[in-house]
């Protein structure tokens, strides 16, 4: 199977992309609304999420209730937060091409850190899958955080997110994730792949979709979000909110009122 054609299982007919983010277990464990997987799963893809991204055992465990929608295996992990929280500045390859193969996987995603402290060890790592990735058609995302989850403010302005988002393109990722930031066209017009936003701590639900609707404005083709889906008190219906955005033209006003059911 070409890369083409696995990417057209993540990004719809329109070109963009609603990404929904369980991967959170591999750091948090059983976090809040994400306890049980398959419901919370169910709740998501009834929302029309196109794709989730998740980790290999429960792509493995949830695979019928995987089956319907695209499908992003994550490729690496990092330190837990059950004893010493980690400081989000490395990550190890857990995971290669071939068990995203195994598991129907249409995509695979590893983060890389520019400006942090583990930069040259993160950008390796998604060269090297990258490299092994291509061999078989098999997408990357690359997850482009500079300065790392931890890092300092500055290392979330537009142009330190530009330039992380732009490295990951030059490394070879098919489609980028990296923060918002003001300005997001600064961001998607200086790489050549596509990009959607990530989500990160669970905020306010307004200004997220306020972020969303601005970041597609200026380019972006959608996002890869979990928290701020699967920890608000309907998944289902923000997922629907941040559908209308991504793919409906939604406003901001329009979207809280979906995810709020009024």
């Amino acid at each position: 199977m070409s890369t083409i054609r696995r990417l057209n299982n993540i990004i719809a007919a329109d070109g963009r992309a609603v990404i929904v983010a369980l991967d959170h277990g591999l750091l948090d464990g059983p976090i809040e609304g994400f306890t049980d997987p398959a419901d919370t799963i169910k709740k998501v893809i009834a929302g029309g999420a196109d794709a989730i991204l998740t980790s290999y055992g429960i792509a493995n465990k949830f695979a019928t209730e995987l089956s319907r929608v695209g499908l992003i295996l994550r490729g690496d992990g990092a330190a837990t937060n059950l004893g010493t929280p980690s400081d989000g500045s490395a990550t190890t390859p857990f995971f290669e091409v071939e068990e995203a193969l195994r598991l129907g996987a249409d995509a695979i995603v590893v983060t890389a850190m520019p400006g942090c402290e583990k930069e040259e060890s993160t950008l390796t790592n998604l060269a090297h899958m990258v490299r092994e990735a291509h061999k078989w058609g098999m997408p990357v995302l690359g997850e482009m955080v500079p300065g790392g989850f931890n890092g300092p403010p500055e290392t979330r302005g537009t142009e330190a997110v530009a330039f992380a988002a732009r490295l990951g393109a030059e490394l070879g990722a098919d489609f980028i994730k990296a923060p918002y930031a003001d300005n997001y066209g600064e961001v998607t017009s200086k790489t050549f792949a596509p990009v959607v936003i990530l989500g990160g701590s669970k905020g306010d639900e307004r200004a997220m979709l306020s972020n969303i609707a601005d970041a597609v404005a200026a380019g972006g083709i959608g996002v890869a979000i979990g928290r701020n889906v699967f920890q608000c008190e309907d998944p289902t219906a923000m997922t629907r909110a941040i559908v209308a955005i991504v793919h409906g033209g939604a406003s901001v006003d329009e979207a809280f009122a979906i995810s709020t059911g009024e």
